[in-house]
């Protein structure tokens, strides 16, 4: 597994701690999330955020 660039780290942290209500372990769903979220325009970069963003939720629920 890759390790995440910072700004990827950072967004999807900023964009759980705003928005937790937007966000499940559902990547199709938090892209669609991301999209509205932000103005981020790099389709790449989004599904980045999306991807990590997917994974700390899929880890929440399992703590």
């Amino acid at each position: 597994m890759a390790i995440k660039p910072a700004y990827v780290k950072k967004t999807g942290t900023l964009l759980i701690e705003r928005y937790p209500e937007a966000f499940n372990d559902d990547f199709d769903h938090n892209k669609r999330s991301v999209r509205e979220l932000t103005n981020i325009e790099s389709k790449g970069v989004r599904n980045r955020i999306a991807g990590y963003v997917t994974r700390k939720q899929e880890q929440a629920a399992q703590a």
